[in-house]
């Protein structure tokens, strides 16, 4: 069977090994190998294998209901005996050092986060009860990632923020909103999960000083994932200390991150001393080298060599697994078949286990045999395994029908609504064949996972609830379903695959919607183009016309030709009419492209005018309205949208929705001059398109970066920035990002004066970048660049391709501009002087002044040159183009004006960052730090902290005086 192929097999547990109750299925379709098991949450609170001593205070809260994930977590730990003693943590003392380090910071009111990384038994745990025990006066969180809760949206987070629940009413809104689907505690559909994140952060904020611990977090949930890194990279001045702790596999983004290797050989020998003082000899010295290092090893292999020693070395961690699998082995039958169950519920709940296990003739009491041994603490009402591993060799210690059976049997008690969706995994594993009455519940417990954005758990549920599906169509439908929930959640590939597979059930628009759009985020833009066009032989009119739709604006964005004609044929051969809702895209487009710029130009601005009076509409329509109206020159309009939009997403707490907004904000405020608004957009837009794995957004937004880098004349952070940018635009041959790049590196070199440079990288400008609006606006670059050195005819082109679009734009300023192109070609005075008349546009008419200038020192009116490039100066110093100032005082100079030049403005407000000139703004207006977090996507104290730095830079004490302050 190839690896993806879709059956109703009776195999789904073989091949998984150790994984949860999803991948077990998923792992034997994708031909994953298994990773183990992890011990239950309740009895993992304390991150390992420990047991708590005097001081160590259990929070257990009650059962939730409406779905929630019952779970315990321990608010304060005060002290804890490890199995082997202090002596766990011999050879630790960098690690502890840094752990050191970061309580101070959370004591001090600042914070940080760092993540251990290490193999199974190295010690990670033991660190977190280091840093635990010496937490003093934080408060103490904690949570572990759980295998059988990884397909649970929000398990570990709502372990983590469990003492924290009665704060929830006190966070804003639409935060409070997001976490109460999340935990299940509220109906309703699912909130952008980096607003979760948000309201993490709020929450940790008001609690702190704080420390998160977070171990395994390998088996966290993808949903908690989430939401803990994009709180992780918020820590700022909180008081907030957090330690995650995984394996390798695991990677966490942004966080400094802190390898755990094996103990030293000296190390090593004091640990096995004090763990087994009797042992001596070869087995010492076998000891020692098998467990290479690893603590784990080093206590339990002593233990091992009571049995035959087995031949040969075996990498841990299956050494250890062999180790405990005989020790289960030694078990009466029972108490074998009790650890299975115990293995397989992995929650530790001793009802559960006890009713399941009543149902396969076995008594409760049988775990004594299992407890006696050392395998498992039972303390009621929970039961704990005491190692992961120990967990995995129960589970494999069974033949396949026995553990069939204890699905089977789980599935048969679990019958409260809380637990549904365990119920429904459990009876996807019992099942060996198509099973509706499973594949309906696995599909219900997606469809909960999705309303609280947990995306990754749907898709894995809904693949299995395909596998039992008899039918082609449902199964098709349910295929599509867990596609387009893997492609929300991030797992582009498992998306791709999942598509494929649900065409072989047929096609249909969302499935042909799907796959175009995971092409053209890969980079394959031709793929998603040929998928879009390809599928349209539908008789549904309306799906027709959506793919069309698609199909045009991928064509715009590759800047292809050819492509945005052949839309455009089928469209009209199709019969749609100029009526119909996709007509803007689909011919616009195709107008635009084919160089019909008036024609175009006229749908856009049509289109525009008629969303600005819908403000009902669709975000996405009014999107794509900010757009347009870009592509008209009417960047006032495009302003306005886009910040309503940005609002609006704020508000609702859309997220993941920002980058594209914030970029069209930002390169709208750049158009108009306002240089440090877009500066500040880009800023944020960065910091959001990073935490939510936005690539072709992030590519966007230094584009644009790299361009006000080289308007203020800092070359090696705008040769950075382009760089990036078109290495992405190489890859991905999106023209819409990528002409931001080529025009930073033209830019810079023109406000260098380095003319041939200009026209080399502009005349070398790919086709699919000279289609797109950018191409427009750089024109006047070439001209005045081609001008300078004295080549009118290589001016000519691009001069025709600004006139013709200001012809069809009607804008003000770009007839200005026009004048200004002219005035360069013909030395033409009226030109120069008409060009002036650009005030909505400073840049644009400071480099009026700057040119006017030139020319009239050239023509030895210097006393009239010093009016004009005086003007082009103090308009260059008050946007902060640095550069071009610099190339204004030298022109000044050289007409005997001894004035040189001042560089960046230096008013109080220019000495501010973005981030605390933003929040300033907001403060100004009397909003709370509280409400200025929530719109910024920042903790309170964090909004406290920038306010701190900025009001000595603009000499104020208190806030109120922000009001009376010129903020622009």
């Amino acid at each position: 069977m190839a690896a993806g192929d879709v059956v109703a097999s009776d195999k789904c547990l073989t091949s998984a090994g150790h994984r949860t109750l999803a991948d077990r299925t998923v792992g034997y379709l994708r031909g994953r190998v298994g990773s183990t098991r992890s011990t239950p949450p309740r009895r993992r609170d304390l991150g390992g294998p420990v047991r708590a001593g005097r001081g160590v205070r259990r929070v257990r809260p009650a059962v939730p209901s409406g779905g929630e994930t019952a779970c315990a977590t321990i608010e304060s730990v005060r002290h804890i005996e490890h199995p082997g003693g202090v002596g766990v943590l011999i050879g630790r003392d960098r690690e502890l050092r840094d752990i050191d380090e970061l309580l101070q910071l959370a004591r001090t009111a600042r914070s940080g986060a760092v993540h251990l990384v290490g193999d199974p038994g190295i010690g990670k745990t033991a660190l977190l009860d280091y840093a635990a025990e010496h937490a003093d006066s934080l408060r103490v969180l904690r949570a572990s990632g759980v295998e059988s809760e990884a397909e649970l949206p929000y398990a570990g987070l709502q372990m983590l923020l469990w003492p924290l629940q009665d704060r929830i009413d006190e966070l804003p809104a639409p935060q409070a909103a997001a976490v109460r689907a999340a935990f299940g505690q509220a109906a309703g559909e699912g909130s952008d999960r980096f607003l979760v994140g948000l309201a993490t952060l709020t929450l940790l904020d008001a609690a702190a000083p704080v420390l998160c611990l977070i171990d395994d977090a390998h088996w966290l949930d993808q949903a908690s994932v989430d939401a803990l890194l994009f709180t992780a990279r918020r820590l700022a001045g909180e008081g907030i200390a957090m330690v995650l702790a995984s394996r390798p596999e695991f990677t966490a983004p942004g966080l400094r991150q802190r390898p755990v290797a094996a103990l030293d050989a000296a190390a090593a020998r004091r640990l096995l001393d004090e763990q087994a003082a009797d042992l001596t000899g070869p087995a010492r010295d076998r000891v020692l080298a098998e467990a290479a290092g690893n603590p784990l090893a080093l206590r339990e292999l002593p233990a091992a060599l009571d049995d035959p020693p087995a031949t040969g070395l075996l990498p841990l961690p299956h050494r250890l697994a062999e180790a405990y699998h005989r020790r289960i082995s030694a078990l009466p039958g029972p108490a074998r078949t009790l650890l299975l169950v115990a293995a397989a519920e992995e929650t530790g709940n001793l009802s559960v286990i006890g009713a399941a296990a009543a149902r396969l003739d076995v008594p409760l009491a049988a775990v004594g045999a299992a407890e006696a041994a050392g395998l498992v603490d039972v303390a009621a009402p929970m039961l704990r395994f005491r190692h992961p591993l120990m967990t995995a060799a129960a589970y494999h210690s069974m033949t396949y029908a026995e553990r069939l059976a204890v699905h089977g049997a789980l599935a048969e008690v679990l019958t409260d609504s809380a637990d549904a969706d365990r119920r429904a995994w459990h009876l996807g594993c019992a099942a060996t064949g198509f099973d509706p009455e499973a594949a309906a519940a696995l599909e219900a417990a997606a469809d909960r996972a999705r309303r609280r954005t947990g995306y990754r758990a749907a898709a894995t549920a809904l693949l299995r609830a395909a596998q039992l599906t008899p039918e082609s169509a449902d199964r098709g439908r349910r295929l599509i379903a867990a596609a387009e929930a893997a492609e929300t959640g991030g797992q582009r590939e498992f998306a791709a695959d999942l598509a494929d597979q649900a065409r072989r059930f047929g096609t249909d628009l969302r499935s042909t919607l799907l796959r175009t759009r995971l092409a053209f985020d890969s980079g394959s833009l031709r793929d998603a183009f040929e998928t879009a066009l390809g599928a349209i032989d539908s008789d549904d009119p309306a799906a027709v016309a959506t793919l069309l739709a698609e199909a045009a604006r991928i064509a715009f964005y590759a800047g292809e030709l050819d492509w945005a004609r052949r839309v455009h044929e089928r469209f009209t051969a199709l019969g749609f009419g100029d009526d119909h809702p996709a007509a803007p895209t689909v011919t616009a487009s195709y107008q635009w492209l084919i160089g019909d710029t008036h024609r175009s130009l006229a749908r856009c601005r049509a289109f525009v005018a008629r969303e600005r009076h819908a403000a009902d509409s669709p975000l996405e329509l009014r999107s794509n309205a900010a757009s347009q109206a870009l592509l008209a020159g009417d960047f006032d309009t495009c302003r306005a949208f886009a910040l309503e939009l940005t609002e609006r997403c704020r508000i609702d707490g859309s997220i993941g929705r920002m980058p594209l907004l914030l970029i069209t904000l930002a390169v709208a405020e750049v158009y108009l001059g306002r240089f440090r608004d877009g500066a500040l957009a880009l800023t944020e837009g960065v910091a959001i398109a990073q935490d939510t794995g936005q690539s072709h957004r992030l590519a966007h937004l230094y584009g644009v970066q790299a361009w006000l880098a080289a308007a203020a004349g800092d070359e090696e952070r705008c040769r950075e920035l382009a760089g990036r940018n078109l290495a992405h635009f190489a890859a991905d041959s999106v023209a819409t990002s990528g002409a931001w790049g080529e025009w930073a590196l033209a830019l810079l070199d023109l406000g260098s004066g380095r003319w041939q440079a200009v026209v080399d990288r502009l005349a070398a400008i790919p086709d699919p970048i000279r289609h797109q609006i950018h191409a427009v606006c750089f024109a006047p670059d070439h001209v005045e660049a081609a001008v300078y050195l004295g080549d009118s005819a290589g001016a000519a082109a691009p001069f025709e391709r600004f006139r013709n679009w200001a012809d069809a734009a009607q804008q003000p300023w770009a007839d200005a501009v026009l004048h200004r192109c002219r005035a360069l070609l013909t030395s033409d005075e009226q030109h120069f002087a008409a060009a002036l008349a650009c005030p909505d546009r400073p840049f644009e008419q400071a480099r009026s002044h700057l040119v006017y200038g030139e020319w009239l020192r050239r023509a030895h009116r210097r006393v009239d040159a010093r009016t004009q490039l005086r003007a082009a100066q103090e308009i260059f110093e008050r946007l902060g183009a640095d550069l071009w100032a610099r190339r204004a005082a030298t022109e000044l100079r050289a007409t005997g004006e001894t004035r040189g030049a001042r560089g960046r403005s230096t008013s109080a407000v220019a000495a501010l960052t973005p981030q605390e000139l933003q929040i300033v703004r907001l403060a100004a207006t009397g909003a709370t730090n509280k409400d200025i977090a929530a719109r910024l996507f920042l903790s309170p104290k964090t909004v406290s902290h920038h306010l701190y730095r900025a009001f000595p830079k603009l000499g104020v004490t208190v806030r109120t005086e922000l009001a009376h302050l010129d903020l622009d």
